[in-house]
């Protein structure tokens, strides 16, 4: 038997709102298609270059997963070396208005995260 190369355990959502993050949960899923949207069909080096905190391996799961739901679509061509490409479904274009919303209230409250990081330092620096 073929191994399953996403598997999702029981899952019944109990809201609209949890079954929508249950599909865009993951660290990476989000910046995938947030560059998939803005950039149109991407190569997986091409994303990788994109995303410099993402393994090899976790962009390669979750590419499999967003995969898995039906919410990007992933061309391979018959060449040597491989070619590759990934590109969003409709489904995965229907995505647009959340991720322009999450994108727009990242860039008003960026200042959080370099306000905390930047907290954090200061803290490791200071003497006990």
């Amino acid at each position: 038997m073929a191994k399953q190369r996403h598997s999702r355990p029981e899952f019944s959502p109990g809201c609209a709102v949890e079954a929508a993050i249950h599909l865009i949960d993951g660290k990476w899923k989000c910046v995938v298609l947030w560059h998939l949207l803005v950039e149109g069909t991407l190569r997986f080096n091409e994303l990788r270059r994109r995303i410099p905190g993402v393994t090899q391996r976790m962009l390669t799961n979750q590419l499999r997963e967003l995969e898995a739901d039906g919410v990007i679509h992933r061309e391979v061509y018959p060449v040597v070396p491989p070619k590759v490409e990934y590109s969003l479904t409709d489904m995965g274009r229907e995505l647009e208005p959340i991720l322009r919303a999450l994108h727009a209230w990242g860039a008003e409250h960026m200042d959080i995260y370099t306000k905390s990081e930047t907290e954090a330092a200061d803290a490791e620096a200071a003497p006990a």
